[in-house]
């Protein structure tokens, strides 16, 4: 009986698995294995949230297999040994894994080649990073053209999409190790409002769940143009509701599949009662695409993990205050729209996009402090914390990365919040010390008249702090030092030669 290794990573899922299908189309027998690698597992940017919540997959994972005639295999050590002996163990002629892209992951994966035979297949994205590339075989720096090579290439369709296997024999004998306790997973969304929108119940089901519960079950037109995905053009960026899918950690560990989110954007765009709605479907579908070109970055250049992808931004004379630092980590820096993302972070290991978009400008371009720390406080605590998304977003913050926010763009606190959470409900869910502060004065508390501090019980600089910096002072301040980096320009370190 010929036995192949399926070796999980980042693909949590029996349907649309194309590392699964290719082990059971090569072999006999497969041997679900997931290592819990101690390099990983002791990452200075590792999240023990993060890490319940993979877990919980796995769990999970482990339920389906036995529901299919198999189990998982959990092992611990280093990857190239733990395969070896595995490979001894089952008499398995070759492992089976889905391709990563990140500067550890292809290391470790030429490890691993070197010691057993090794098959690595597509699925983390729909198209690999070397085939949306330009004519000459250059990748792209920009979103705009990338976004259109990368919809000019074959669209996957339903039919496409690999249904779970009716039954996976697996050899017997093999032992387990049981997974880490760990602490409990939050429920995920954590706030009762994104359950009552029904958007993530997708738990690892198949992709016509995703594709109801985006579009919606009704017939009725009128219905379906109030379906989620068609609101999400003119939702998305508001904070005091739930406007977006927040699928993005089920796509992190695979739970979901790339191509299965696409296929749920393509018919939703085909489905769409009117160009508006088309539109919205159309922009989530972009989101998708921009994870690909992230994804795409960090494929070509690994050198964005440590450096500004944009050189001459590679030596900005940094403040880095730690003091300031661990205001904004805790949500302390007077700043209500800041400090209620940050605690919302925290507390669930989530944060609405456009609070990551406000927070990262506030921490390098307010207060001064080096990307790379915001980069990895993000890791220690997102659900969905990603290698190539975390750092594409926190380069585009800074202005630093490619396709980038131009470095001059400063976020303002007061009017972001205004903008993004009107009537101040967002900034009072997550610090309720401004719970009774008037919406008038809820995104700049600090202009609140003594008497109205005193009746609403939030004096500032006691019971709230007074902002820690002045924004208005910001501005020359970042230009400053962006101005100062420019000018010590070097070749030495370019990322793009």
């Amino acid at each position: 009986m010929r036995t192949a290794i399926w070796w999980l990573r980042r693909d949590l899922r029996l349907s649309d698995n194309q590392a699964l299908a290719a082990a059971l189309a090569n072999a006999d027998a497969v041997l679900p294995v997931f290592i819990l690698d101690p390099v990983l597992l002791r990452s200075p940017y590792v999240a023990p949230r993060r890490l319940a919540f993979l877990y919980e997959g796995l769990r999970r994972l482990d339920a389906s297999l036995r529901a299919h005639g198999s189990y998982l295999v959990v092992r611990r050590g280093t990857p190239h040994e733990v395969l070896a002996a595995l490979v001894r163990e089952s008499g398995a002629h070759s492992v089976y894994a889905e391709e990563d892209y990140s500067p550890y992951a292809t290391k470790r994966d030429q490890q691993v080649a070197a010691h057993v035979p090794l098959r690595l297949v597509g699925g983390l994205t729909v198209h690999a990073p070397g085939t949306v590339v330009r004519a000459d075989g250059t990748p792209y720096h920009v979103f705009t053209p990338f976004s259109r090579a990368w919809l000019s290439l074959p669209a996957p369709k339903a039919e496409d999409l690999l249904l779970p296997p009716p039954r996976i024999v697996t050899p017997s004998g093999i032992a387990s190790e049981a997974l880490p306790a760990g602490e409990a997973p939050p429920e995920f969304p954590a706030d009762e409002l994104a359950a009552q929108r029904g958007l993530i119940r997708f738990a690892g089901a198949a992709a016509g769940q995703l594709l109801r519960s985006l579009i919606g079950n009704s017939d009725s037109a009128e219905d379906q143009r109030e379906a989620p995905i068609y609101q999400y053009e003119q939702m998305r960026n508001r904070m005091d509701i739930v406007g977006t899918s927040r699928l993005s950690p089920y796509l992190r560990f695979g739970l979901l599949s790339a191509r299965q989110a696409v296929v749920v954007a393509r018919r939703a765009i085909d489905l769409a009662p009117d160009a508006a709605a088309r539109q919205s479907a159309m922009t989530w579908l972009n989101e998708l695409i921009w994870r690909e070109f992230y994804i795409s970055i960090l494929a070509h250049y690994p050198q964005v993990r440590r450096h500004a992808f944009r050189s001459e931004l590679e030596y900005v004379p940094w403040r880095n205050d730690e003091e300031a630092f661990v205001c904004w980590c805790t949500g302390r820096t007077g700043y209500p729209v800041v400090d209620a993302a940050m605690r919302q972070l925290v507390q669930t290991g989530w944060m609405h996009n456009r609070a990551r978009m406000i927070v990262a400008s506030f921490l390098v371009k307010d207060l001064l402090t080096d990307w790379r720390w915001g980069e990895r406080w993000f890791m220690q605590q997102l659900l969905d914390g990603d290698p190539a998304a975390n750092n594409g977003g926190w380069q585009w913050s800074a202005g630093t990365g490619t396709d980038a926010a131009p470095y001059f763009r400063i976020f303002n606190p007061v009017t972001q919040g205004k903008k993004f959470d009107p009537l101040g409900d967002y900034v009072r869910r997550w610090v309720p010390e401004l719970g009774r502060v008037p919406t008038e004065h809820i995104h700049e508390p600090w202009r609140m008249p003594p008497e109205v501090q005193r009746a609403t019980g939030c004096r500032i600089g006691e019971d709230y702090p007074a902002p820690c910096v002045d924004h208005q002072a910001a501005r020359p301040r970042i230009l400053a030092a962006y101005a100062a980096a420019r000018a010590k320009r070097t070749n030495k370190h370019s990322i793009i030669s």
